[in-house]
């Protein structure tokens, strides 16, 4: 039977209702059959987490950074950083010095800053060494003395054991799980609700709160032994200072949604500098 046929038995009207329905249905089963494994989805919230370690190059340090810092954004053990710059306990930076991450002599020092984070003004770099292929020495973005040998790489220093009685560090809906992939999580996210209590997850030291680290927002990054620090990211306002000593469950932050696009926490163990999972230390709920 024609489409003509058709019309002149059902009417125009209905014929054309008739044909907009076959349209629409063919469209949804096209839509229906895409492959859900096609479409990728990216957290760009998360672009500081992503970052790998550092093993080249430089950072000159700046005003409010500490060594905590440092290594806690390039992926680092601080003991270790400060061993391979030859910093010693209190592991005091300065600004304007130069913090290398392959092992060669530091530029001089041209202020004093310590570990609290009490510094003078200066300005942030990042420089990468150039080695051209000719075999020459190594040319910099910036002025650094030459070195003749390239000393060994500091060990990092022998893993202690996990401290003990870890807490949630906030109660709400878990909405992110770590990932040991390098493109993805680095912790733990929890939501929650705009100046919700953030908490210590275990006994330790303050040893960073501020918002100098891209991606974390209002952050609070807490030492509990030379192997173990967490840190809590995207709070709202921080309610302790650096060296504070504080204890499991104590009150350390409000929840916010400073560096990221939702009220949430962004929570992380790291061990030697190296991210591990948080499920793995707290307790089930």
């Amino acid at each position: 039977m024609s489409l003509t046929v058709i019309a002149q038995r059902i009417g125009t009207t209905s014929f054309q209702r008739l044909v907009t329905g076959l349209v629409l249905s063919s469209l949804l089963v096209g839509c229906s059959s895409t492959r859900s494994s096609d479409v990728r989805v990216v957290d760009r919230n998360n672009a500081a987490a992503q970052r790998p370690a550092v093993t080249t190059g430089q950072y000159v340090v700046r005003r409010g950074d500490t060594l905590f810092s440092i290594a806690f954004r390039y992926g680092w053990d601080y003991k270790a950083l400060a061993a391979r710059n030859n910093i010693p306990t209190p592991y005091t930076i300065h600004p304007g010095q130069t913090i290398r991450f392959d092992g060669r002599t530091g530029s001089t020092p041209t202020a004093v800053a310590s570990e609290s984070g009490t510094t003078a003004s200066s300005s942030s770099k990042f420089t990468v060494t150039r080695r051209p292929a000719s075999g020459a020495s190594p040319s910099k973005e910036t002025a650094a003395p030459s070195v003749a040998n390239k000393p060994a790489p500091a060990p990092l220093p022998p893993a202690g054991p996990a401290p003990t009685g870890w807490g949630w560090p906030s109660s709400g809906i878990l909405i992110g799980k770590f990932s040991s992939n390098g493109s993805l999580n680095k912790g733990i996210d929890i939501a929650g609700d705009l100046g919700q209590p953030v908490l210590a997850a275990s006994d330790g030291t303050v040893v960073y709160a501020g918002s100098g680290l891209r991606g974390y927002g209002e952050l609070v990054i807490i030492k509990h032994s030379d192997t173990y620090v967490s840190a809590y990211g995207h709070n709202r306002r921080l309610l302790v200072r650096e060296g504070q000593q504080v204890k499991v469950g104590q009150t350390i932050a409000e929840m916010g949604s400073t560096g990221t696009d939702r009220v949430k926490l962004h929570f992380e163990i790291r061990r030697q500098g190296k991210p591990v999972d948080p499920l793995q230390f707290l307790p089930r709920r």
